[in-house]
């Protein structure tokens, strides 16, 4: 069986290279990633130089149990990404068939491959959701949950919060992911979280190891989860700047969240070359020739964004 395409988004430096520019230059609209990140204030010394203490590790799943609804009863299980935790899920059961409704994040469908297993909705014992979905923005909801192996991908559901699908994962089996980087726009600090069944996430737990995520991490982490006021605000202005994306561009809207937005153009590949001769990066896709997305631009460089359009 061939293996899945593993199209991301990034890789400016190759565009950098391809059309010229500094990093400076250009405005990279090709992720997802809040343009506006969390402050990270000051890291102290020991953060870097120590192993990571198990206090540090309790204030940042405190912080993950609270900012998500989490039951004490349920485990929490920090990583470094959630693209660490994809990788390693399938491992957790005996390969089957497992049902990734396309299109979607393409790393799930790659890691299940990797393992052996097959990629089909037919028969299947365990299902994929990546909720809302990337790159349409479409949302699941309880009565999708129909297999008995189910990973839930929530790494754009901060921005909306109240559409999670956590409180319905009780059973075993069920796991919710969830990404630090998106939301909170720190991406490089490489930090993720699996939440699930105690019984389900402990294997899981043991293929990561002792320190799974680093001091700053912890650190940094624990406080952006801590701060709600800052979470708020940024809901809204993510709201107010897609709003505000749509109209600028003005293309049919696909879908999206307020992090990303997928537009209907009439020739992606010639509209991504329109605004990389103009230093603004975009994201295409392998699956379609119209579609194109585009992440938020940050606030200095929305003149940018509007001249190369």
């Amino acid at each position: 069986m061939s293996k899945p395409a593993r199209d991301h988004g990034g890789g400016l430096d190759a565009a950098i290279e391809r059309y010229g520019g500094t990093r400076a230059d250009w405005v990279d609209l090709s992720t997802g990633i809040n343009p506006v990140p969390y402050p990270i204030g000051d890291i102290g010394t020991e953060a870097w130089t120590a192993l990571p203490d198990r206090a540090a590790q309790t204030r940042l799943e405190q912080a993950a149990r609270k900012v998500w609804s989490v039951p004490d009863s349920w485990a929490v299980l920090a990583a470094p990404g959630a693209s660490a935790l994809i990788a390693r899920l399938p491992s957790l059961w005996p390969k089957g068939r497992v049902d990734i409704s396309a299109p979607t994040y393409n790393e799930h469908a790659a890691a299940f491959a990797a393992h052996g297993w097959d990629i089909d909705p037919e028969n299947s014992n365990a299902r994929v959701l990546v909720h809302p979905n990337n790159p349409t923005g479409h949302l699941y909801s309880a009565k999708d949950l129909t297999a008995p192996i189910t990973i839930i991908d929530e790494s754009f559901c901060d921005v909306a919060p109240a559409q999670s699908l956590l409180p319905e994962c009780r059973e075993p089996g069920r796991i919710v992911l969830k990404s630090f980087g998106k939301f909170w726009g720190l991406a490089g600090l490489r930090l993720g979280f699996a939440i699930g069944h105690p019984d389900t996430l402990a294997p899981l737990s043991d293929l990561l190891g002792p320190w799974p995520v680093s001091g700053p991490a912890l650190g940094i982490g624990a406080r952006a989860l801590e701060d709600h006021s800052w979470a708020t605000k940024t809901r809204a202005r993510l709201a107010e700047d897609a709003t505000r994306l749509d109209a600028v561009v003005a293309w049919p809207l696909i879908g999206g969240t307020s992090l990303f937005r997928t537009y209907e153009v009439p020739d992606a590949a010639a509209m991504q070359e329109k605004l990389a001769q103009n230093h603004v990066w975009s994201r295409i896709f392998p699956y379609s020739k119209t579609w194109l997305r585009l992440g938020l631009p940050a606030p200095h460089q929305w003149d940018q964004l509007e001249a190369a359009l």
